[in-house]
């Protein structure tokens, strides 16, 4: 009989060095500052992503329920606003672009992993949200998708493709319409 050999150690191993996984700790020890502070406290937030080498902007409103998985693949342009228990799961870059709006509970999943390898390794795929688009409620982006300017991603819908600039997106699959 051979014994299992558990593979995961090593490959988390690999794909985080050890600065990062040492960043990702603190942050996690430092995220209750962050998803404690009272709901008014805008700049408190987007101090402390700051200092996780975050990209805010000026104007900026990320509520104190949001997730973040890694602040510092997140870019946030002015006056952007992110809502109430939206997942960012940052394992790649997420832009997020002046004035657009990401709405409650919106997931945006910059990572997956690569189902014809074995050892199914992580793949990170950058997200970028369009000045002015609006990410509605329950929507999901998934990685490497881009959402143009201007456009507006449905309540609920599954946008695992990109939406052109202006154009809405409804449904799953994410079935794409003009705007009216």
């Amino acid at each position: 009989m051979t014994a299992r050999v558990d593979v995961s150690a090593n490959r988390a191993r690999r794909e985080w060095g050890h600065r990062a996984q040492i960043a990702r700790i603190l942050w996690g020890l430092c995220y209750p500052l962050f998803r404690l502070s009272p709901r008014p406290f805008w700049a408190w937030r987007v101090w402390l992503l700051r200092c996780f080498g975050a990209e805010i902007g000026r104007g900026v409103h990320i509520h104190p329920t949001v997730r973040i998985t890694i602040p510092w693949h997140l870019r946030v342009d002015d006056q952007a606003a992110v809502g109430d228990q939206v997942i960012l799961y940052a394992l790649g870059h997420i832009h997020i672009g002046a004035r657009a709006t990401v709405s409650q509970n919106a997931h945006l999943c910059a990572g997956s992993h690569d189902l014809s390898d074995p050892a199914r390794a992580l793949v990170r795929s950058p997200i970028s949200i369009g000045a002015d688009a609006w990410v509605c409620a329950d929507a999901f982006v998934g990685p490497g998708v881009r959402i143009g300017a201007g456009a507006v991603l449905g309540a609920r819908a599954v946008a695992m493709k990109d939406l052109p600039a202006g154009q809405t997106g409804v449904g799953n699959p994410m079935q794409i319409k003009e705007r009216s």
